[in-house]
């Protein structure tokens, strides 16, 4: 399957964003409700993608989804599929690197919920499972919303980690920054800006609706 870098980086940013916001959400509740000791632990944990080089990162996911890797081997027993190199490796590349934001943005919209709600629903009988879906994730929807957005935007932009695990192939794995890295380094500085632009593009499209979320929920607590 070849695809065009736009196409690609579209792909993988969407899929990277979904894969990840199941665990954001479930990471923000974990944390929202653990001491502060346990809560700082976590948070290192969740955040230390972003602040490792993404380089290294990259190799990390080499060295585990390699075909030599523990990951690698056991991926490829069960589904004789190999990810190094591919679209799936930029689209774990780009979820692993893009998660912290979304997880910032949600565990802050979490730990904002006032707590009074949930155990009043508790108390007139609702389940744990009830109160998560019916109390705490409409509260925290802008939040959750904003952490789309932010983390859809991340992945588009990966670069670091993508081009050591998944390679610069093109039509396979190669994203809009890795397509304006290789125009650029071929001199074709015209094909490079056009990317550019389309990738700036979609930046600002998804920041403004990112602080349009987040306007509107500040004026909600107004």
């Amino acid at each position: 399957m070849e695809l065009s870098p736009i196409n690609l980086s579209l792909i993988t940013s969407g899929v990277a964003t979904l894969i990840n916001l199941p665990i954001a959400v479930f990471i923000g509740w974990l944390i929202s409700k653990l001491s502060l000791k346990s809560k700082s632990i976590v948070e290192t944990f969740v955040m230390l993608p972003l602040v490792l080089p993404p380089v290294v990162v990259g190799f990390a996911l080499l060295k585990f989804f390699g075909i030599h890797g523990f990951g690698g081997k056991l991926v490829s027993n069960i589904f004789s599929v190999d990810i190094a190199f591919t679209w799936i490796a930029a689209t774990i590349a780009a979820a692993v690197m893009s998660f912290p934001l979304m997880a910032r943005s949600i565990i802050s919209a979490m730990e904002s919920i006032d707590s009074r709600f949930e155990q009043v629903a508790r108390t007139l009988g609702a389940k744990p499972i009830q109160v998560f879906f019916t109390i705490t994730i409409p509260l925290a929807k802008r939040g959750i919303f904003a952490g789309i957005i932010v983390g859809f935007v991340r992945a588009l932009g990966e670069f670091g980690a993508t081009i050591i695990f998944a390679g610069n192939i093109d039509g396979k794995s190669q994203t809009i920054p890795l397509a304006i890295f290789t125009e650029m380094q071929l001199g074709h500085t015209s094909e490079a800006g056009k990317l550019a632009i389309i990738s700036a593009v979609i930046a600002i499209i998804s920041i403004f609706f990112y602080n349009w979320i987040s306007n509107n929920h500040k004026k909600d607590k107004i």
